[in-house]
């Protein structure tokens, strides 16, 4: 059987948190993408990039909080880079959100 664990997280115990729990957790990420994604849509772009970055940033805690084999993709390097990583990312998102300027209004 091929195992596709990340070899980067096999030292880490394992979540406190429920099962169904952590679920919950990569769910309000994905809501928070599509949510994102529709703002796009709908040419809402300060709002949508809002989003995604207070997103990645909950990515940021659900790879703090859950398995690395429930996290899956988003489990690519060691939970310090994949986390810092994240923030990062959703950081930029955020300020890019909040320093440009609203056309309109």
């Amino acid at each position: 059987m091929l195992s596709v664990s990340n070899p980067h997280d096999v030292h880490l115990q394992p979540s406190p948190l429920p099962g169904w729990l952590q679920w919950v957790f990569i769910a309000l990420f994905g809501v928070g993408v599509a949510a994102s994604g529709v703002m796009s849509l709908m040419e809402h772009w300060r709002r949508a990039t809002f989003i995604l970055g207070a997103a990645m940033i909950w990515l940021a805690v659900v790879r703090r909080t859950c398995d690395s084999h429930r996290v899956g993709v988003f489990a690519v390097r060691s939970r310090r880079f994949d986390m810092s990583f994240s923030v990062a990312i959703g950081a930029a998102l955020l300020w890019l959100s909040a320093s440009v300027d609203a056309l309109g209004c």
